[in-house]
């Protein structure tokens, strides 16, 4: 690939040969999308992907949602009183510990699918620490949704 090489996303286009012969360009609509610290390439809506998509292991919500499981039973055991007792002992900000916390709601089909790398492609730490619903028949939605 030369240096003035670019990448577009859009329509497919024919390919088309240089003036000298040599080279062939083509046009290929893609996307990328950065995903727990990765590259991920998405084709167009309606394209068939080049290969099947592996399950994603998303390191970082797996260990928001270990973290909520130990605080939540840390609170539950009585070795912190409150909130802010214990987040005064893990060293963290007290509304991110309650956003954390919140993860202990989650739906166990959530969970599941999150632990089999089989969370919704665009789902991210971000959406899930946003206000959810406790219905776990609607959680999903609301995060299929966003």
């Amino acid at each position: 690939m030369t240096s003035n090489a670019t990448m577009r996303a859009g329509q497919f286009d024919r390919p088309t040969l240089s003036k000298d012969g040599r080279t062939v360009t083509v046009h290929i609509p893609i996307t990328l999308r950065h995903q727990g610290g990765r590259k991920q390439v998405v084709t167009p809506a309606g394209a068939t992907p080049w290969i099947q998509t592996p399950s994603r292991l998303d390191n970082t919500i797996v260990k928001a949602i270990v973290r909520a499981h130990r605080w939540r039973d840390m609170l539950e055991s009585g070795r912190h009183a409150t909130v802010r007792d214990l987040a005064k002992a893990e060293a963290i900000n007290e509304s991110y510990l309650g956003r954390v916390l919140r993860l202990t709601l989650l739906s166990p089909s959530i969970i599941e699918a999150i632990l089999e790398g089989k969370q919704p492609a665009a789902l991210e730490l971000d959406d899930l620490l946003k206000r959810f619903t406790v219905e776990w028949d609607k959680q999903l939605e609301m995060l299929t949704e966003s």
